[in-house]
């Protein structure tokens, strides 16, 4: 069974050893360089790997990646999707090779999409991007998707032992995205993935009026069903009117996520926060209580790591020193920094808690 390995790149020699050696369990690495002036293009054929070197105009991840889908030798039977950010953990190959029976054309994996400095995991949820040859295309100018072009139905499944984790450059530029993604729904405008992506990425650019706007049309839209990704939508129009100091249109729209997708610990965490904020101890107890009582995470792209991280913990122990309860605040702080031992603030926290206990 022949396994190829394939990669869009663009200046990033500083991933390429460390990239190649994550895939070499593959037959063939083969990579579209789309324009590198770092020396990403000479450093990946010196370790092995096949490059082509090829600029895209006008720019397009779904155009890219589908150039890059061409450079796979026919003979290929598994055609894996990396970037050089990522790396797989060993023994990779075995896996997917033991799952590709019955006829199966796409295989599911876990993402690690972003990883703590304690190496622990982010954000993580399942991606799908090893695939049959030859089955496949790329659609959407940005956050492009895997489209299967075959005949009949998909197979699909599932392999719980592959993980890939993302381990980026974080000061790698977005500055692309916005107008790709602006692009992606006029071309689409019945996509909602897309239509809540460009919502979220006005967020990010702090354009809080636009953000609003492009979520609520993501929640009028007919294929916006999703609860979870609704929800998500609703979390990130009250961070826009936090963006605009309106609490209560902000507090309005956490609880209608939390009315969305109760089952989601992520706006349990961010009302209780909105409330800490606000000086309101007893609510702020409320909501993160019942956010660490959710203990089932949900593995899509929508979980965020800071719900399952130290947050809830350290929210409802600050509400409970000013609520007068040092026996559970202490408790509380105790548990965020089972998640955040190097946090300072937290043990300056813990430390006036001791304070108050032996008083």
């Amino acid at each position: 069974m022949h396994v190829c390995v394939y990669a869009i790149c663009k200046n990033e020699v500083q991933f390429a050893s460390r990239w190649v050696q994550s895939m070499s369990e593959a037959d063939t690495i083969v990579v579209l360089d789309t324009g590198s002036t770092d020396g990403t293009a000479e450093k990946l054929r010196a370790l092995g790997a096949q490059v082509t070197e090829e600029e895209i105009r006008p720019w397009r991840f779904d155009t890219a990646r589908n150039r890059s889908m061409e450079l796979i030798p026919p003979e290929a039977d598994i055609c894996v999707c990396t970037d050089l950010d990522e790396v797989f953990d060993p023994g990779w190959r075995a896996l997917i090779e033991e799952a590709w029976t019955g006829g199966v054309h796409r295989l599911s994996y876990r993402y690690a999409w972003s990883v703590n400095e304690d190496g622990s995991e982010g954000v993580v949820f399942w991606t799908d991007k090893i695939h049959a040859n030859r089955l496949f295309c790329w659609t959407h100018p940005v956050h492009e998707v895997l489209t299967y072009i075959g005949e009949g139905v998909c197979a699909a499944k599932n392999v719980p032992g592959v993980r890939l984790r993302h381990l980026p450059d974080p000061g790698k530029s977005r500055a692309q995205y916005l107008p790709l993604l602006e692009l992606s729904v006029k071309e689409d405008p019945d996509d909602d993935r897309n239509m809540h992506y460009l919502g979220r990425e006005y967020l990010y650019r702090e354009r809080f009026d636009d953000c609003i706007r492009t979520l609520h049309h993501h929640l009028q839209m007919p294929r916006a069903s999703w609860a979870d990704e609704r929800a998500a939508s609703m979390r990130y129009i009250a961070r826009a009117y936090q963006g605009k100091n309106d609490e209560e249109e902000a507090q309005r729209w956490l609880l209608r996520a939390i009315a969305e997708a109760p089952h989601l610990r992520e706006g349990w965490v961010e009302m209780a926060g909105l409330l800490c904020q606000k000086k309101e101890w007893e609510g702020a107890a409320y909501f993160a209580d019942h956010a660490r009582r959710i203990t089932s995470r949900p593995m899509s792209y929508i979980s965020e790591a800071q719900a399952w991280g130290s947050q809830p913990y350290d929210i409802g122990a600050v509400a409970a020193y000013w609520l007068g309860q040092y026996d559970r605040a202490l408790e509380l702080i105790d548990r965020a920094l089972e998640y955040s031992p190097l946090d300072m603030r937290l043990q300056e926290n813990r430390k006036w808690i001791l304070q108050k206990l032996s008083t």
